[in-house]
């Protein structure tokens, strides 16, 4: 019959009502195998009534990150231009925006759920979501360890499947795009051990030292006996391993142990890369602090952490990454991460390096690497696990290249001791 609407049709009425347009730039493939949307653009399907569901209960990127997870939506088309075009219009253009639907909106909702028997009760999460509610008070020692098991004790198989052989879990320093993940990832913990001013004998205090990536390369290049520490089992079970296959047992030390618990040092240098975003922002005081304690006089800190460009970031818990990928995790603006780690004037900053581009081409690079190992990454995490991956380091890759997020590397030294060199060439 003319004019009659399908399930497709429904369906995108549903998505532009949950992201605040009237202009869907994608189409939509509804469970009948009906299409609808502009020919061309990027096609979403919807296997199962549940997605719409849950878009019911969690109207917004909750929903429908559960909805992919869980596989009731899938992605036909790159994963980049779709996710391009979702968040290219609506509430999800704006960075940052938690804004709902209005109460009208989400009436009209349920009516088109209605309409097409999707009306029930909330499905319940996929398994891979976080609940630490339950697990102390936030940034607690044994909260924040199970958060980063959540994140990291998800099987060294499939690290070793998205991050290739450099088991490198931060943003890689790339020459151009054409040199390769390894070699980006190799010159990055070059500059690192560069910037800190590593020499024969220096030592080093690794905080979350990952896979012993850096441990391991500031050893063998640069004769450094290093302290490498970390909240996950899995990982320092990959990285002691690693150690003794290099032959470095009497140099590297990798220990699960949480900052605040470390009694050792005075060390040379301390390098925490990728870690500051688990501390949280009400802890960065005590842990500058504490970083400052372990360093010797005239002895160099390295924080490289994301941050958020668009302002103060929104803490909400009931965000995708939140909830699926970093529990727990804040991440701060560069002027307020560098003004609290030279408060007080216990650390002096030698420089600042941003390094955005860089990890919008790793995050793409790792993306790849997914892609093409998908089966043995289901195979060794799940399917649903494998969907969290993919849909978070997508969404980052393009909130990087948008300038949304970026990535900054801040060295600093403790007052006292050697000066260091008058200018930055002696490290970059």
């Amino acid at each position: 019959m003319a004019g009659q609407r399908n399930v497709a049709d429904r369906l995108t009425d549903a998505l532009g009502i949950v992201l605040g347009t009237e202009e869907l730039p994608l189409r939509l493939r509804g469970w009948d195998g009906s299409l609808a949307g502009p020919p061309g653009a990027p096609v979403i399907a919807v296997r199962s009534r549940r997605a719409l569901r849950r878009l019911v209960w969690s109207p917004g990127q909750l929903g429908l990150g559960r909805a992919y997870v869980a596989g009731e939506i899938d992605i036909e088309d790159d994963v980049f231009a779709t996710f391009q075009a979702l968040t290219s219009v609506g509430r999800l253009a704006a960075p940052g925006s938690l804004a709902e639907c209005t109460p009208r909106e989400r009436l009209r909702l349920a009516g088109t759920a209605l309409r097409l028997g999707a009306i029930g009760p909330e499905p319940a999460p996929p398994p891979e979501e976080a609940d630490l509610g339950r697990i102390g008070r936030r940034h607690s020692r044994g909260r924040d360890a199970a958060a980063v098991a959540h994140h990291y004790d998800v099987g060294n198989d499939f690290y070793e499947i998205v991050l290739g052989p450099s088991m490198v879990y931060s943003c890689a320093v790339w020459a151009s795009p054409e040199v390769g993940l390894e070699a980006a990832q190799e010159a990055k913990l070059d500059l690192v051990c560069r910037k800190l001013g590593l020499v024969d004998g220096s030592c080093l205090l690794d905080v979350g030292c990952g896979w012993g990536s850096l441990a391991i390369h500031a050893a063998q290049r640069y004769g450094a006996t290093v302290v490498g520490i970390t909240l996950s089992e899995e990982q320092a079970w990959m990285a002691r391993k690693r150690v003794a296959e290099a032959g470095l047992t009497d140099r590297i030390d990798i220990r699960v142990q949480d900052y605040r618990g470390l009694d050792d040092g005075p060390f040379d240098a301390v390098s925490s890369i990728g870690m500051a975003e688990h501390v949280g922002r009400a802890q960065m005081p005590a842990y500058v602090q504490r970083l400052h304690d372990l360093l010797r006089p005239g002895g160099r800190l390295l924080n490289h952490a994301i941050a958020w460009n668009k302002g103060r970031a929104a803490q909400s818990p009931d965000t995708f990454i939140a909830r699926y990928v970093f529990p727990d995790g804040e991440l701060l603006g560069l002027g307020e991460t560098v003004g609290l780690l030279e408060a007080g004037g216990a650390l002096e900053v030698l420089d600042v390096e941003a390094l955005r581009r860089h990890y919008a081409l790793t995050l793409r690079a790792w993306v790849r690497r997914l892609e093409a190992g998908w089966d043995a990454a289901v195979a060794s995490a799940g399917e649903g696990r494998a969907r969290v991956w993919r849909l978070y380091m997508a969404a980052c890759a393009l909130a990087f290249e948008a300038g949304d997020m970026g990535v900054n590397q801040v060295l600093l030294r403790r007052p006292g001791g050697e000066e260091p060199p008058l200018r930055r060439d002696a490290w970059v």
